[in-house]
């Protein structure tokens, strides 16, 4: 289970993140939630602290092509 932190941004709504197993959950505002796996921890304090944490994560994440699943 992962804690999650409300990040501001139009399209994520929270992260949270598993530093053992190194997996970024994002939930999105529409209401779907995505593991993404083999995420560096600091990708996810970059999301935390980020300006737009949505553009951030578009950058470092999805375009970084990090293996994910839907999970909601």
């Amino acid at each position: 289970m992962f804690e999650y932190v409300e990040v501001a941004s139009t399209s994520v709504d929270a992260v949270g993140y598993d530093r053992v197993a190194r997996t970024l959950a994002v939930r999105f505002c529409d209401g779907s939630e995505y593991h993404y796996s083999d995420v560096p921890e600091d990708v996810y304090r970059g999301i935390l602290t980020a300006d737009s944490a949505g553009g951030y994560f578009n950058r470092h994440v999805k375009e970084a092509g990090f293996p994910y699943v839907r999970v909601e």
